[in-house]
């Protein structure tokens, strides 16, 4: 009995420190983010990854790093990450547009214009953006 009650208790403990753990590594690597220092915090954001691998914040984040790094590869991937756990996630999927729109990737865009339409609630003045990068398209492919 008193080995089943210790079991149990260092279970618990063990689950309670990893959440603790994991919770910690992303809000010091948000608080690196915010402070510019995006190598130490592309670092605690994987390592947070490694202990809560679904964590969409994480890999937006990531995603954030790497577009200033100027690496579309990772940024990638860490957005399409983001979206498989959280599709309704507008900033990745504005991060995505933007993405495409530079490669003049528009049938792709106008897809995603679609999506991201039905799921903003506060990132919703871009849409306008989006229009307008497309107009500007077409009325520089007409001349």
């Amino acid at each position: 009995m008193k080995l089943k009650n210790k079991f149990f208790v260092i279970f618990f403990l063990l689950i309670f420190t990893n959440t603790t753990a994991s919770e910690n590594f992303f809000d010091n690597a948000k608080n690196l983010y915010e402070k510019k220092d995006y190598e130490k915090s592309k670092f605690l954001f994987q390592r947070n990854l490694v202990f809560n691998p679904k964590d969409s914040k994480s890999y937006l984040y990531l995603a954030k790093i790497y577009e200033i790094e100027e690496n579309e590869k990772e940024t990638e991937k860490n957005l399409n990450s983001t979206l498989l756990l959280e599709p309704d996630n507008e900033e990745a999927m504005y991060m995505i547009i933007d993405i495409e729109l530079k490669r003049s990737n528009f049938s792709k865009v106008k897809e995603l214009q679609a999506d991201f339409e039905k799921i903003c609630t506060s990132l919703c003045e871009k849409i306008t953006s989006i229009n307008e990068r497309l107009k500007n398209f077409d009325t520089s492919n007409e001349s």
